[in-house]
């Protein structure tokens, strides 16, 4: 019987070898990494885009007919009254003084089961999250790298939005559909911007709108997501281009298996847990992106909050752009 070669194995860390980090960058205790970026002068960067005073938020809908677009593996929302007309009805809910009524529900979902930021120490490779945290902090909630110190801090900058799917002439990106850096550029120059140094980068593939369109059980068959790919190069443009933010219409911001190492989730070790990016995800830009093809304004600024979940790995999030 032949045995198995471990040298040809998908190896993260050989991968990733040699690659920038910004571990200690910002000191010993960081926990928001590239968002360190967006400093002052890139807020008023990003409110010197705003133009017309037109606003998007850019959430999916928690509980839609039609489904919840999240990761296949991960249980959709789940919400349900505590307190609604029937009790009144019933004798069981007495009304206020003067008559009035009221009612109550609750919601029980994944943290990632809408558009949703990543925290940073949400996927590691070696043992060890963004900023050399141990992964044994991950244990019963997260103690370092959580999405609270991103959710205390907030995002707000200047972003481009990159409609690769119109780049292509697509109302949506195929299946498994790869891009890089250099795609990125190339689109932009096309529709007459620039991605400039510290940029929140907003991708669109089409993929929502792919969701909505052809229904959850079509969208999630064979699914192979679009988007970015690995390479060593758009690695180092990530970082030379200190880039704070990533935020697209896909649920993992990237195609899941780099199809030439076979290495899965490539870039949330790389760009995530390596140079601390953000990652934001399930971003809902049908509106926006028709907006900016028909008046040709591409950049914005962007502001977002995700929700202050202590321990978090992640947190729902409602992004909203001025243009």
């Amino acid at each position: 019987m032949c045995g198995i070669d471990h040298n040809n194995q998908p190896n993260t860390a050989k991968l990733l070898e040699g690659l920038p980090r910004n571990w200690g960058k910002w000191g010993p205790d960081d926990e928001v990494g590239a968002l360190n970026y967006l400093q002052q002068a890139e807020v008023l960067r990003g409110v010197a885009a705003v133009r017309q005073g037109k606003t998007f938020t850019l959430q999916v809908q928690i509980g839609h007919p039609g489904g919840d677009p999240m990761w296949p593996a991960r249980s959709p929302s789940m919400r349900f009254n505590t307190l609604d007309r029937s009790h009144y009805q019933a004798g069981k809910q007495p009304s206020m003084t003067g008559g009035a009524e009221y009612c109550d529900d609750v919601i029980f979902m994944q943290l990632q089961g809408s558009t949703q930021y990543d925290a940073l120490g949400h996927a590691w490779y070696d043992n060890q999250l963004w900023n050399g945290y141990d992964a044994n902090t991950t244990v019963g909630g997260m103690a370092k790298a959580s999405v609270l110190p991103i959710a205390e801090r907030g995002v707000v900058g200047r972003a481009v939005l990159i409609d690769m799917a119109r780049h292509r002439g697509k109302k949506y990106l195929g299946r498994g559909e790869t891009f890089d850096h250099r795609d990125l550029m190339a689109a932009a120059k096309a529709q007459g911007v620039a991605i400039e140094k510290r940029d929140i980068l907003i991708i669109r593939t089409g993929s929502m709108g792919a969701f909505y369109e052809y229904g959850k059980t079509e969208f999630f068959k064979d699914l192979v997501e679009p988007g970015l790919t690995y390479s060593r190069e758009l690695v180092e443009w990530f970082d030379q281009m200190e880039i704070p933010n990533l935020v697209t219409d896909t649920i993992a911001n990237e195609v899941i298996t780099d199809p030439s190492s076979g290495v899965q989730i490539p870039l949330h070790c790389a760009l995530m847990r390596n140079l601390g990016i953000a990652f934001t995800e399930i971003v809902l830009l049908e509106d926006l992106a028709e907006d900016c093809a028909a008046d040709g304004q591409w950049t914005f600024l962007y502001t977002a909050a995700p929700l202050k979940i202590v321990g978090g790995s992640g947190a729902p999030v409602n992004p909203v752009v001025i243009k």
